[in-house]
């Protein structure tokens, strides 16, 4: 049951949903705080993302977006309760293009075996879409490990 709605979620991404500057700056704001209050330093990309790469991974070419990626996370709210847990036994395999764009940003600054921890604004993830795990609207924190790439 846990694969079909987690199927559900990676392919109900609504990618039309358009927010006003007051809200994307909210979220960043929402970020930031959690940030200060953590001491965790972070990057972040020009469309919002925030990522710390753990390790870059090895080979010679970062993932592409229409390469198949086997990977494993951990998923936690900013209020530190974790929502999803995918291990290294039973991970997920998936295009990158499938992904939510803040996943996709994330995955194609990696190697096969790239570790990264990244915090996913709304507007990168789910956006106003409502799952069983994950309200509408929420930032989302991840730590991403690849296992493979195809």
């Amino acid at each position: 049951m846990k694969w079909i709605g987690f199927t559900v979620l990676l392919f109900s991404i609504v990618s039309c949903t358009t927010y006003s500057e007051k809200d994307l700056e909210s979220f960043d704001q929402e970020i930031q705080a959690y940030l200060d209050s953590t001491g965790l330093k972070m990057e972040k990309t020009e469309s919002g993302l925030y990522y710390s790469i753990l390790d870059e991974g090895t080979g010679e070419n970062t993932i592409r977006y229409k390469d198949q990626v086997t990977f494993s996370y951990k998923g936690t709210f900013l209020n530190g309760n974790t929502f999803q847990v995918i291990g290294k036994d039973e991970p997920l395999v998936y295009k990158v293009s499938q992904l939510i764009v803040g996943w996709q940003d994330a995955l194609m600054m990696l190697k096969e075996g790239g570790r990264i921890h990244i915090i996913i604004p709304p507007q990168l993830g789910y956006a106003t879409q409502k799952t069983d795990i994950i309200p509408a609207n929420s930032s989302l924190i991840y730590e991403l490990e690849v296992l493979e790439v195809k």
